[in-house]
């Protein structure tokens, strides 16, 4: 039986050109970059080089660039590197982030900014959450679970504004927007300065690149307190001899996922309304989450009422298609999903939706064959 792989957002296959421009980073240039010897050296030039390709597809210099292993580690250094500097000051998220910027700042003066119903973040309720005392927005790019993209510009916007406020009444404490953008690399534009961003995380397992690599952006000027102190690499940033092969893989498959953005979110958005499609002939009970319009293209979350997603799963991949009903992070967890109790859906609902993340191999075939398998699981329970 073929497997229907439909869980990209939670990881990606490595792609073969990534695994070769890796390979010589795990065998014959195996050294350590920060030594004196010509070898070393040589590769010390290659982690450089892995570096300014980030930078210039982010629009951004190779000193903003910190190489980490993977999104939870830099969006923790995101959310504790600025408020261990401003311990005191306030951090504002909105509700539907990944735990990985949750938990940390739950840590801090915290407050969650609500979503409306599809998701996308309230701009009026969050002007409102903000006092002289915020120092840190941390808004996601566009969630892993329901699709939906955040206006990023508009928050930027908003945060100019502050800034333009509080130098005039003469407060000083500063406030920077920070952004998930672990899901968005392979569809949207990433490009630092366009979107008005100070802090910026991506993860290379989510890429086609290997896991546990990572980036964190950090604009020119903005100080961070490291997480992890020892030999002062990136930066003083992130102490400890640098990763070269995941460094070297991150860099050529996030080059590879904007080379190929355009082309393969029109192939996904095509093949995301075939999902629509067949969901309401076959599903006519189920309910699309998140927005339909601002959304990932590669995202389906459904709610199907009355049933319980832990039997569908197991169900689908006896049939052969592999899915989730969640964030992969959070899979092993009772408790309903706090993105879909954001947007408003009961404990009940939100155990009864799933997600279901197209990727580079999925086709047509696999949007049928997903459809009417789970269309019968649903419509013949004892089957």
């Amino acid at each position: 039986m073929k497997q229907i792989y439909l869980d990209y957002a939670a990881a990606t296959p490595m792609d073969p050109a990534v695994i070769k421009a890796m390979q010589p980073y795990l065998s014959d240039k195996f050294y350590n970059p920060s030594a004196t010897y010509l070898p070393a050296q040589a590769v010390a030039k290659d982690l450089a080089a892995a570096r300014a390709k980030v930078a210039q597809i982010l629009g951004a210099k190779p000193a903003e660039i910190v190489f980490t292993a993977g999104g939870t580690e830099a969006n923790n250094l995101a959310i504790h590197g600025i408020m261990r500097r401003y311990s005191k000051a306030q951090i504002i998220t909105s509700a539907i982030e990944h735990e990985s910027v949750l938990q940390p700042a739950s840590l801090y003066e915290h407050l969650e900014a609500p979503v409306k119903k599809d998701g996308s973040l309230d701009l009026d309720k969050l002007t409102k959450h903000v006092t002289d005392n915020t120092v840190l927005i941390s808004v996601m790019y566009a969630n892993n679970e329901i699709g939906t993209i955040q206006p990023i510009k508009a928050v930027a916007q908003l945060i100019v504004n502050i800034r333009q406020q509080r130098q005039k009444k003469g407060n000083k404490l500063p406030i920077y927007l920070h952004t998930d953008a672990c899901q968005t690399a392979n569809y949207l534009d990433l490009h630092v300065s366009r979107l008005g961003i100070d802090l910026m995380t991506l993860n290379g397992g989510k890429i086609y690149g290997p896991k546990q690599s990572g980036v964190l952006y950090v604009r020119a000027g903005v100080e961070l307190e490291p997480l992890i102190y020892g030999g002062g690499h990136e930066r003083g940033l992130r102490s400890g001899t640098e990763n070269v092969a995941a460094d070297v893989g991150f860099a050529t498959a996030l080059e590879l996922a904007q080379t190929k953005r355009a082309e393969e979110t029109r192939r996904l958005q095509a093949l995301q309304q075939d999902f629509f499609g067949l969901i309401a002939k076959h599903l006519p009970t189920a309910s699309i989450n998140g927005s339909q319009k601002n959304r990932l293209p590669n995202n389906v979350n459904l709610t199907l009422p009355g049933q319980d997603n832990e039997r569908l799963l197991i169900k689908l991949e006896e049939k052969g298609v592999l899915a989730a009903a969640g964030s992969a992070c959070s899979a092993s967890n009772e408790e309903p999903s706090h993105v879909l109790s954001a947007i408003g859906l009961s404990d009940k609902d939100a155990q009864a939706s799933l997600r279901l993340t197209m990727g580079q191999a999925t086709t047509a075939a696999d949007v049928t064959k997903t459809v009417i398998v789970l269309a019968e699981i649903v419509h013949n329970p004892n089957h």
